[in-house]
């Protein structure tokens, strides 16, 4: 879609807008078919003709909805806005087939960028290659006709760095990860990233954010976390991600800032809270998610960034200062460090303060025996990414290579978190995996573990009123469309019947409750049938996405 389907920012937002004619999907009125918007709250709920009787001739806009979906809009928990401006307009190399058109790609868009100036793109995943391998360093600098260039993989835990740019980093050289074939993990990740990004003028970041937004807009999302640290975009980057939030021009931005010892810095940013991308450990793809057993495809256990005892003293600051922690875990073995370290932060300032302040780990991919409930226990939040399954799970996935089929199929475990009654939120990742809401929500219903899939109902949730209730005491509001809560939703082109309640359960894949039970429907994800799309995204009573089409006829 192109941007002349996105609202002016600055055009006045109507004081109050009925929709009508429809299906509103809200537990507390689950017959209604028409919403009043006052204010920017939704101000009413219940039938059209009501909506007739009480309110069509008091209101500035109706909107009729021709029988289309009106739901709360996406939560994404666990975004980079910048790179995933980079994905949306910029290098992006998830799709590319072989390392030969990875390469073609890279060299038709380095055409593109001026003498001299960086090539930064990302998203190649040599996994899916059939040369089995990431581009050599000669390569590279052919491709890109000897400019600095960052290429991060998929997972963005490892990346490409050309001959000019390993020049512009004197520091590299020694630092641990480095590699002289130019394919960088750890710390030297970690400096060329800075470096690459640290040459992104302010004005092409903001290009990149807005596209970014936008991006969200049109699929629905009203709000993203942004996940920022000095290891990932830096503090000018964290910013002017959040200052592109303010703008209008698409979801709210939530930011966490992820730095130990950080807590007064974050709040000196802005930040909600001091976590997100706090690594304890990397990513299975590059071999650096930290394990307790070696990997199955290499004979190392990844990296650990962390100890059980720097994250209980961050831990202990954050909690100190009523502010959220969270970290960056994937590997089993850092999922033990974590939660021997809210243990020890425990023992200092006693397990209900934890509890009350919910602090959150991102990923959470391999947990330990036992790790669930010690999760339950501390009140922390699991921010999750069920793309990821469907992106390297099954059973001749990334997953297996790396860790084998017994490691593979226990990972991601989201109906075991739930059964437990860990609080879930969802997210993508973007740029690891991109923005997608409803492709997220049917990850999850249809885990390619079966044993590990929840309902529809029960992802939508983690992905509506997950993602608030994963901010904690920075929520400001509940992912629910009922009276006096903030209007951000979404309408869905989709037609009254295929609105229908699925289970988790393979056997029950798509069934529809008797009507009158008034549980509220959601579009059949079975599977091979499109995806919803949005006909218009409000946050908070502004219209950030309009595609048009409620206008039409």
């Amino acid at each position: 879609m192109t941007n002349t389907a996105l609202p002016d920012p600055d055009r006045p937002t109507p004081a109050r807008v009925l929709l009508r004619g429809g299906t509103i999907h809200s537990p507390e009125e689950p017959f209604a078919t028409a919403m009043l918007v006052e204010d920017g709250a939704v101000a009413w709920l219940g039938s059209d003709s009501a909506a007739d009787v009480a309110h069509a001739d008091s209101v500035d806009e109706i909107v009729e909805l021709r029988g289309a979906l009106v739901t709360p809009a996406f939560v994404d928990a666990h975004v980079h806005l910048t790179s995933t401006g980079l994905a949306v307009a910029g290098l992006d190399l998830h799709d590319t087939p072989s390392l030969t058109a990875a390469l073609d790609r890279i060299a038709a868009f380095a055409a593109t960028v001026p003498a001299g100036e960086t090539v930064i793109g990302q998203g190649w995943d040599e996994s899916r290659w059939p040369e089995r391998r990431a581009p050599s360093l000669a390569e590279l600098d052919r491709a890109v006709g000897g400019r600095p260039a960052y290429l991060s993989r998929a997972d963005v835990h490892s990346a490409l760095a050309s001959s000019a740019l390993i020049a512009a980093v004197p520091d590299v050289r020694g630092a641990v990860g480095f590699d002289e074939s130019g394919q960088l993990r750890q710390q030297a990740h970690h400096l060329v990233r800075k470096a690459a990004f640290s040459m992104l003028s302010p004005t092409v970041r903001g290009e990149l954010q807005a596209a970014a937004l936008r991006r969200a807009a049109e699929l629905g999302i009203g709000a993203l976390h942004e996940c920022g640290g000095p290891d990932i975009g830096g503090e000018a980057d964290f910013l002017q991600v959040l200052a592109s939030g303010l703008a209008g021009i698409g979801p709210e931005v939530f930011g966490y800032w992820g730095e130990f010892g950080g807590a007064e810095k974050a709040a000196f940013l802005g930040a909600v809270g001091a976590g997100g991308d706090l690594f304890l450990d990397g990513a299975i793809g590059s071999h650096t998610a930290c394990l307790a057993h070696a990997y199955a495809d290499k004979d190392t256990l990844g990296a650990a960034y962390a100890s059980a005892e720097e994250v209980a003293a961050h831990v202990v600051e954050c909690t100190q200062a009523g502010m959220q922690a969270g970290f960056h875990a994937i590997g089993d073995a850092a999922m033990s460090a974590l939660l021997d370290g809210f243990d020890a932060a425990a023992a200092k300032v006693g397990r209900d303060a934890l509890y009350r302040i919910g602090h959150r780990v991102e990923h959470a991919e391999m947990i330990p025996d036992g790790g669930i409930q010690r999760l339950l226990d501390f009140g922390i939040v699991a921010s999750v990414q069920p793309a990821f399954d469907a992106a390297w799970g099954g059973p001749d996935g990334m997953y297996v290579e790396r860790l084998g089929a017994q490691r593979a199929q226990a990972m991601n475990p989201f109906a075991a978190l739930q059964k437990a009654g860990v609080p879930l939120a969802f997210g993508s990742d973007a740029p690891v995996t991109p923005l997608d809401p409803w492709g997220t929500v049917r990850a999850a219903a249809f885990h390619q573990t079966p044993e590990h899939r929840i309902s529809v109902r029960a992802a939508f949730a983690a992905h509506t009123r997950g993602g608030w209730r994963a901010l904690g005491a920075a929520a400001t509001a509940t992912g629910v469309l009922r009276v006096g809560e903030p209007a951000t939703f979404a309408v869905w082109d989709v037609a009254p019947q295929d609105v229908v309640v699925q289970a988790a359960d393979e056997r029950l894949s798509a069934w529809s409750t008797d009507p009158r039970s008034g549980v509220p429907g959601l579009p059949d994800l079975t599977p091979g049938r499109p995806l919803p799309t949005a006909a218009r995204t409000v946050v908070r009573g502004r219209t950030v996405f309009d595609s048009g089409r409620l206008a039409e006829g």
